[in-house]
């Protein structure tokens, strides 16, 4: 535990995406190294100096397609952190931990009544709570959110910090689909930084088969590894090929082709117009990836299907424990998703991740400033 620093250096968006009036271009943002002051803690507040952060598809939204922040720049991204306690309440000082996503007040009717993962006066580091985010070498945040790292079961505590929305995120969503031992599963998006753990979940928490959805081949027959039973490749393929091929699929295993829980991760239209077509009767579509595109459905179709659309929005802290035990032990595998790099190559990386779209792995950014 390196102490309290006399300040936190960071890596702010100092602009946001903006776009060419003449051309139409969009322009990223703008990152730019810099040191802002540590703030006076208050009770109940702790300093955590970050052991690693992760680079999660929302940070991206923010600095490249213009999807709102909370709070306006100058802010420094990142909420996918994990780190040891260096100030502030005693009972947590020197303690190694994961930082919730999302971190409710605790105090309205959304909080009291078992919601508060969606809770509106929630703070989000790198877009609601204040400038502070996790691309930095400290953040100041609540202690009572915290969730406890006491055995790293060999992993470093830098790669922990997917846990704080790529793993945690799948236990929320699979929570508001009422995954029961039996059931029958589609993940689209199987492959994604997210979709790799979405299937892991369902499995983990009894589903009978899971079929995973992505363009991918080769990552696809990965993901029969990790949480799938079979998958299917959209590459080149209408969704009317997709669905057909699922209901071959259903007729192959002797498993009915209703009462599906489809969980879509992509957030792209491609994959949301996809989980549109292939809910049906008495299914259950739990919309877990965000995306700036729109869809257009026959509402009247959940009618006659009896079927249900959800959404779903990070996690509560209290679910933390129990996704932290699930991946010590390996109950969930985050080894091979996980790439740690030097903060320093912040920019490097978010634009190696714009263009890739889906990387092979989860990048962790570890501070080096």
């Amino acid at each position: 535990m390196a102490g309290v620093p006399t300040s936190i250096k960071t890596w702010q968006m100092t602009a946001p995406c903006s776009k060419n009036k003449e051309t139409g271009e969009v322009i990223p943002g703008k990152l730019e190294k810099t040191e802002i002051p540590v703030p006076a803690l208050k009770e109940g507040e702790v300093l955590v100096e970050v052991a690693g952060c992760g680079v999660c598809h929302t940070d991206l939204g923010y600095f490249y397609d213009g999807v709102p922040t909370v709070n306006k720049p100058p802010l420094t991204l990142g909420h996918e952190i994990s780190g040891t306690v260096v100030a502030g309440d005693a009972a947590w000082l020197g303690k190694e931990v994961i930082i919730p996503a999302v971190m409710p007040c605790r105090q309205c009717i959304l909080c009291k009544t078992g919601r508060g993962n969606r809770c509106l006066a929630q703070k989000m580091p790198g877009n609601s709570l204040g400038i502070y985010g996790g691309f930095s070498s400290h953040i100041p945040v609540p202690s009572i959110d915290l969730c406890l790292v006491a055995d790293k079961a060999g992993y470093q505590l830098e790669q922990l910090s997917v846990i704080a929305d790529a793993v945690t995120t799948p236990y929320q969503a699979s929570k508001r689909g009422d995954v029961q031992p039996g059931d029958n599963v589609i993940v689209i998006g199987a492959t994604g930084g997210v979709g790799v753990y979405m299937a892991q979940m369902v499995k983990a928490l009894g589903a009978k088969t899971v079929i995973g959805i992505a363009r991918n081949p080769e990552k696809l027959q990965r993901a029969l590894q990790y949480g799938c039973d079979a998958v299917i490749s959209t590459l080149d393929k209408v969704n009317k090929d997709v669905v057909g091929e699922w209901r071959g699929l259903c007729k192959s295993k002797g498993l009915a082709n209703t009462g599906w829980k489809i969980f879509e991760v992509t957030g792209t239209k491609a994959g949301q117009d996809l989980a549109l077509d292939l809910l049906s009767f008495v299914g259950k579509l739990v919309m877990v990836g965000f995306g700036m595109s729109k869809s257009e459905y026959m509402m009247s179709k959940l009618m006659a299907f009896d079927a249900e659309i959800i959404g779903t929005w990070g996690c509560l802290p209290e679910y933390y424990p129990i996704v932290l035990d699930m991946v010590l032990r390996k109950k969930i595998v985050i080894d091979p998703f996980v790439d740690v790099r030097a903060m320093s190559t912040i920019a490097a990386t978010f634009d190696e991740i714009h263009k890739a779209g889906s990387p092979a792995k989860r990048v962790v950014l570890k501070p080096d400033f």
